[in-house]
């Protein structure tokens, strides 16, 4: 089977891919809104420390894996001991229920370039956007619609499928960050929103921010679903891990500094808040959006890198579940991506209706759509980062030595690997279900 598997056709073509992965809408759509919550600058720095230091120990430890064993999550956990067959269905099962509610939010993005495409006149976002979310089938429709785009990416395979998309969507997706960088920092006033970002109030530190920040950092590097680990089972043996964990690092760092250096200072210009939650990209920035010359086409563009992002990020979500039915069932790619959509799409659309005629389905006092971002963020993603920490530093005995030349750089992996991270992770869950 491993002499079959599939492999990424280059170096550069797995950076762009792992680096797709983690550039998303936890970049784009929810890291600026978190930032805003949590103070701005001194988040960002707490933020910056946590995913150069704790966060790059869990990250080489699930490429080391997938690199080392050459399986999907299911079998490469199976053959390190059979009673762990278990925790690798976690991963799959984690990338189905975060598709579920996350491809909704793309759903709302391919409605807002339809809306900018069109230059529809709209008095009120926030109202907008909340009878929008309430719709029953235009809402369904888009979620479908985006659930589809990501498998057919997906369905095409690695080299036909995964890269032509990271290929042609992530320099997309950069130029069209500059150029909104650009239009941004023209605006009056611009630089009152650097200042939030880059001057940091210390009275602002909070045992919260520390945990939103690390969970952002979590969230953003994708760790904790099995995508880096699949991903990494199809990297070649010549191929240095250790770069390619600091390139996609810095990377993902890079481009969510960039995502708010779009973002506040056109929020400082027009006067507004920058701690709006999760409405920031679907209501503060459209109105922005609504206030400038030719703002549609502005609208446009942003949100055409908004999905560029969000589709990167989807195939990486879905080829966890898809190699491990290709792998464990025996059954094409095409076969496993059409079993996704559907049991995916039978999920989702009671989420997407939970802001309107589902709404009053609760599942432990949350909405359905609620419910599934809280299990997946809060419960399992930080446990299987854990678990994962817990069989490569214990069990398939990953060690730093392997692929770090600096002894005391090694000797902290390896601390940070079998004790640190683990404690920390298992912390944040701890908190996060009180």
């Amino acid at each position: 089977m491993e002499n079959n598997r599939p492999n990424w056709s280059s170096r550069a073509a797995f950076i762009i891919a792992a680096v797709g992965s983690a550039v998303g809408l936890g970049n784009i759509w929810r890291f600026p809104y978190i930032m805003g919550q949590y103070g701005g600058a001194v988040f960002l720095l707490v933020y910056l420390i946590l995913i150069l230091t704790i966060c790059f120990i869990p990250l080489m430890a699930e490429l080391a894996t997938g690199k080392t064993l050459k399986k999907d999550c299911v079998s490469a956990y199976e053959s390190v001991n059979k009673k762990f067959k278990f925790f690798g269905v976690l991963n799959p099962l984690t990338g189905i229920l975060i598709a579920s509610f996350y491809f909704i939010v793309g759903g709302w993005i391919i409605n807002y370039i339809y809306v900018s495409a069109l230059n529809l006149k709209i008095e009120n976002y926030s109202e907008y956007f909340g009878l929008f979310t309430q719709s029953s089938v235009p809402a369904c429709i888009y979620t479908l619609v985006f659930l589809f785009i990501c498998v057919f990416f997906a369905g095409r395979g690695v080299k036909k499928g995964i890269e032509f998309a990271n290929n042609v969507l992530m320099p997309m997706f950069a130029v069209l960050l500059i150029g909104l960088i650009s239009f941004s920092l023209n605006l009056p006033n611009a630089h009152l929103g650097l200042e939030y970002m880059f001057k940091p109030d210390f009275s602002k530190i909070s045992s919260e921010m520390f945990l939103a920040a690390l969970g952002q950092a979590l969230f953003t590097l994708s760790i904790g679903m099995g995508a880096l680990l699949t991903y990494g089972s199809y990297i070649k043996d010549d191929k240095n891990i250790t770069k390619s964990a600091y390139t996609i690092i810095f990377s993902d760092t890079l481009f969510a500094l960039m995502a708010g250096i779009m973002i506040f200072p056109a929020i400082f210009s027009f006067g507004l808040e920058p701690n709006s939650g999760a409405g920031l990209v679907f209501v503060t920035l459209p109105y922005i959006f609504s206030q400038i010359p030719h703002g549609n086409i502005v609208s446009f563009a942003f949100f055409l890198l908004l999905l560029a992002a969000a589709i990167t990020s989807g195939i990486s979500i879905i080829e966890v579940p898809i190699a491990s039915m290709v792998e464990r069932l025996k059954i094409s790619r095409t076969k496993a991506c059409t079993i996704l959509f559907c049991v995916i799409s039978i999920i989702a659309i009671p989420a997407t209706l939970s802001f309107g005629v589902l709404s009053d389905v609760t599942v432990l006092k949350k909405s359905i759509f609620d419910f599934l971002d809280f299990i997946t963020a809060n419960l399992l993603m930080p446990l299987n980062a854990f678990i994962l920490c817990i069989i490569a530093g214990w069990f398939l005995k990953i060690k730093g030595n392997m692929f770090l030349q600096n002894k005391i750089a090694a000797f902290l992996f390896d601390i940070g690997l079998k004790y640190i991270v683990p404690i920390i992770l298992f912390s944040l869950m701890y908190i996060g279900l009180k």
